[in-house]
């Protein structure tokens, strides 16, 4: 008898290839929208306080323009954004005898939540806007433009009012009395685990 050899192989196809694909993009940034809403909002007012001179001569109409984009990034990273890229979240609650309490929360680290990748997205935006804006102060300081002046300073109040949220969350602070003392908020800001530790 004579026996027949088989010379072909088993050849695997790769018809899920473009599913593992799209799941590893998944993995990598698992929350694209909040990602660019992160960025988004806050870009698009540094953005427009650039360019707006060249099409608007109406200061009105720049100055609320940059300041709903900069209320939406404020709501956005706040409520939004930080729950779910890392995690964390801050609010300012009104006890009953009037008091103002800051509290602050962090996710337990077994839960699911957002990708080195985000962290990174999420703290770079957070720290550089106002970098940015702190540049604009003294650029419109220096450049005698008083009127940009405000505008400015609503950007980087609300810049970092946030990036001081997240900076306490990060230090797993869990409630602080407005009323505290300065040396208190000075102490935090010198711990280099809190301040180098978020890139």
């Amino acid at each position: 008898m004579k026996q027949v050899i088989d010379d072909t192989e088993d050849v695997e196809l790769d018809f899920g290839n473009e599913d593992e694909a799209q799941s590893l993009r998944r993995a990598w940034i698992p929350h694209p929208l909040a990602s660019f809403l992160h960025l988004f909002f806050r870009v698009a007012a540094i953005v427009t306080y650039l360019i707006c001179d060249w099409f608007s001569k109406s200061f009105t109409s720049c100055f609320i323009i940059i300041i709903t984009l900069l209320c939406c990034d404020f709501w956005s990273v706040k409520n939004v954004t930080g729950r779910i890229l890392v995690g964390l979240r801050w609010w300012n609650q009104i006890n009953d005898d009037g008091r103002s309490l800051w509290l602050f929360e962090a996710r337990k680290m077994s839960s699911q939540g957002g990708t080195e990748v985000e962290a990174k997205i999420f703290w770079l935006g957070l720290i550089m806007c106002p970098v940015i804006w702190t540049g604009f102060f003294f650029t419109s300081l220096f450049s005698l433009k008083i009127h940009w002046l405000v505008l400015v300073l609503a950007g980087v109040t609300l810049q970092l009012a946030n990036l001081y949220g997240y900076l306490r969350c990060k230090a797993g602070g869990l409630e602080f009395p407005a009323t505290s003392s300065f040396m208190q908020g000075h102490q935090f800001l010198q711990r280099p685990d809190v301040i180098y530790g978020v890139l």
